[in-house]
Parts: structure tokens; C-alpha cells; sequence
């Protein structure tokens, strides 16, 4: 397996696109995902990031790293979002490469810590996650927070 940052004339940008959409979208927000990987991966800022990981020339995972993961908790930074697997290649660890390599990808950027907001019940605490409160998102729902270090 591969992990790789989609970004301009990477032959997998247009494929990332459709997945991140397939998996964390709805059909009227195709628009949304596209112009946000499409102008993260012409960015030299260093955020945001969408990143693949890919296996025998096909997408099987996803993450994102952004400054905000549309929520209440704007003084956070930077959020770990998007993470999946493709349900063939789930129980092989790959969640938790992804993981790591978020989290390496963050301290390379010089982010002391990484956070993320999601309803899974422990999935992120066996994985070294600490629960740290809750996030609101514009809906008026709200979500846990994890955060971890980064290493530096």
C-alpha cells in the first residue's frame, strides 16, 4: 500500500475527487469537494492536505488534513478528517497506517498536536486518541473530540 497527497497533475486527482465525494458527500456537494481538493492541490500553503491510499492501482482509504473540520472549535488546528477504508481492505490496520501517517504529515509541518471530531465509539482510543470534549457543527449537532501528539 501507498499513501498519496493528491495534487495538481498526480494522475489520481481526478479519481480522489470522485472518492472523497462518493464516500463523505451527498449529491448535491460535489461542487464543494472538488473545489476544495482542487485548490489544495495547487496550494503552497500547508493546509489543507487530501491524501490517498491506494493498492494495486486502485483508491482503497482516504484522509484529509485541514485547518477546520467545519466546526465550532475554530482555535483548533489543524483536524484530521475523511478517514476511511474501503470495507474489502478493513481489519488489515490500514485506519490505523492512515493515522500515523496523518500524524507524521502534521509534525513534518510543524503542528504540535492533530484533533479530530467523530460519533465512532472506541475506534480512536485504541489507536492512542484522548477524548477531549465536544465540537458543534452548523447543523446544531455535536460530535467528540480527539486529539494526539504529534511527536514534536
Amino acid at each position: 500500500m501507498e499513501i498519496i497527497e493528491l495534487q495538481k497533475g498526480n494522475e489520481l486527482l481526478k479519481e480522489g475527487i470522485e472518492v472523497f465525494w462518493n464516500v463523505w458527500a451527498s449529491e448535491d456537494n460535489f461542487k464543494f469537494y472538488e473545489d476544495c481538493i482542487l485548490h489544495s492541490a495547487e496550494t503552497s500553503e500547508d493546509l489543507p492536505r487530501f491524501f490517498v491510499a491506494v493498492e494495486n492501482e486502485k483508491i482503497i482509504g482516504t484522509y484529509a488534513i485541514l485547518r477546520n473540520d467545519i466546526n465550532s472549535r475554530q482555535d483548533l488546528c489543524p483536524w484530521l478528517a475523511c478517514l476511511f477504508v474501503d470495507k474489502e481492505y478493513r481489519g488489515q490496520e490500514i485506519g490505523s497506517q492512515l493515522l500515523e501517517h496523518g500524524l507524521s504529515e502534521a509534525a513534518n509541518k510543524g503542528y504540535k498536536k492533530l484533533y479530530l471530531a467523530t460519533d465512532l465509539e472506541n475506534y480512536y482510543e485504541k489507536y492512542g486518541w484522548d477524548h477531549n470534549g465536544i465540537v458543534y457543527g452548523p447543523s446544531g449537532g455535536f460530535l467528540k473530540i480527539y486529539e494526539k501528539s504529534t511527536g514534536i
